[in-house]
């Protein structure tokens, strides 16, 4: 039956995780401050929105994906919303109700289902990118899905049969090359897999890399000439998933190490650096200065709390650190950049893979596994600067991603975007703030007639 409101008693299915239940096309939305005359493309939030009263337990993870978009057109600005219509859903659409299990439950799917459908739904609903002509869609477990530029679902998109295997819902686009990076890795052999993707979205690269453990890989970073993997102690157990257990847990005996691997190089090119044992769930960037990679991330000293795919817990705080890696010693040095925990980091998205002097991360009231998040930050690495905005008490902002200004020319020349919902009046608009000038507050403030659920990454696509 369609999902209820509130309905089941789920926390992860209430207040402004509650599901909305219907797609929209709004033109002319209101517009409070003064919006950059510059900005022409859209602005798009990918997340979990179930359409069906979950079959048992319900984790963010399990939700179809929706997308969530902002038009910057003709003057004006439109929001436009669909669901991702996955394989899954659309079989579940026919018998009128949800029929796949939890990342945090597992469930027998009915046969008839799985012949239909698939296994497991790839319902999508994690990342939003543009790369060789094509929208793409991303859930880490699955194959992108194609959308339209106006959100229609096309299908999945396996890359000409190339794609073998999941693919992140993280791959990196290097601006200049135009190359798009990106691995999938597996809780069953192999574990991971490499692939690159030039310009025009044929895979042109792919290796198979040897790693011990199927470890969950959420992310990974990227430099001009090296692809850098985070081996972590987040490991799976196929077996506990299929007794109902949860299926993924924390071994800090295994330790964690990041391997540097060049571009297009093969599995047995891959050099291994041990680092202090930690977790990463997204990396601001890294890059080359002479012999060294320098790495920077939000990083967590154990599993998050939201990993264990239970109900909302205290998880460990992330705090952003660096790593400075010495290709020609072999050693590795590190060091804590803050004290002010965040997570869900962003950069200028023009200078990826190279050099960046400001990274923005997301700043957060607690971290429960609700992203909680109600402000920003932005660090200055050249003068060890900072500047930050923090919402207002009873708003919950998201990811900021990067707009740059199309005729700026400095790195921070452009602004940061967030959708930010009120937990009373249920009302949400998308912030826009300069990112030369956080510490001001929103410059303009793009009303959206209609609540956003919280969900997980956006995205700038700027008009060609």
């Amino acid at each position: 039956m369609p999902l209820e409101a509130n309905a089941p008693d789920n926390p992860f299915l209430q207040g402004l995780l509650e599901p909305v239940h219907d797609e929209r096309d709004d033109p002319g939305l209101v517009v409070e401050g003064e919006l950059p005359s510059t900005l022409r493309g859209i602005f798009t939030r990918n997340g979990p929105n179930p359409q069906f009263t979950p079959n048992g337990a319900y984790h963010p993870f399990d939700g179809d994906g929706m997308v969530h978009a902002l038009y910057f057109e003709d003057g004006g600005v439109r929001y436009r919303n669909r669901w991702i219509e996955s394989a899954g859903l659309l079989a579940e659409r026919k018998r009128g109700r949800a029929c796949y299990g939890s990342v945090s439950e597992f469930l027998s799917t009915p046969q008839d289902v799985i012949d239909e459908a698939g296994f497991m739904k790839n319902n999508a609903n994690t990342h939003f990118v543009r790369h060789g002509g094509r929208f793409l869609a991303l859930m880490e477990a699955g194959k992108p899905t194609e959308l339209t530029r106006e959100l229609e679902t096309v299908g999945e998109y396996d890359y000409a049969g190339r794609l073998e295997g999941p693919m992140t819902a993280h791959p990196k686009i290097d601006p200049v090359t135009g190359e798009m990076i990106f691995f999938g890795y597996s809780p069953m052999p192999p574990y991971l897999q490499y692939y690159v993707a030039d310009r025009n979205g044929g895979i042109v690269h792919h290796a198979v890399i040897d790693i011990p453990n199927p470890v969950m890989m959420h992310d990974f970073a990227v430099t001009r000439n090296y692809t850098l993997f985070l081996d972590s102690p987040v490991v799976f157990d196929v077996d506990a998933m299929f007794r109902g257990e949860p299926g993924i847990r924390w071994e800090p005996e295994l330790g964690t190490r990041l391997g540097v691997l060049p571009r297009r190089g093969s599995a047995d090119q891959i050099r291994w650096f041990t680092i202090d044992t930690c977790s990463v769930v997204h990396f601001f960037n890294a890059w080359e200065a002479g012999n060294r990679i320098e790495i920077y991330a939000p990083t967590f000293a154990t599993m998050p709390g939201g990993l264990r795919f239970d109900a909302p817990v205290q998880s460990e705080e992330p705090f952003p650190f660096h790593w400075s890696l010495d290709l020609t010693a072999g050693t590795v040095a590190g060091e804590w950049m803050d004290d002010r925990p965040g997570e869900f980091p962003r950069i200028n998205d023009d200078l990826a893979c190279r050099q960046t002097r400001y990274l923005y991360n997301s700043l957060a009231r607690d971290w429960a596994f609700e992203f909680n998040f109600n402000g920003v930050i932005k660090y200055d690495l050249e003068t060890g600067g900072t500047q930050e905005y923090i919402y207002g008490p009873n708003e919950t902002s998201g990811e900021h991603a990067f707009a740059p200004d199309p005729q700026g020319v400095a790195e921070d020349d452009g602004w940061l975007m967030s959708i930010v919902s009120d937990r009373e009046t249920r009302e949400s608009y998308l912030s826009v703030l300069d990112a030369r000038d956080v510490g001001a507050g929103p410059v303009a403030r793009v009303h959206i007639p209609r609540r956003v659920p919280i969900g997980f990454h956006a995205n700038w696509l700027a008009e060609s």
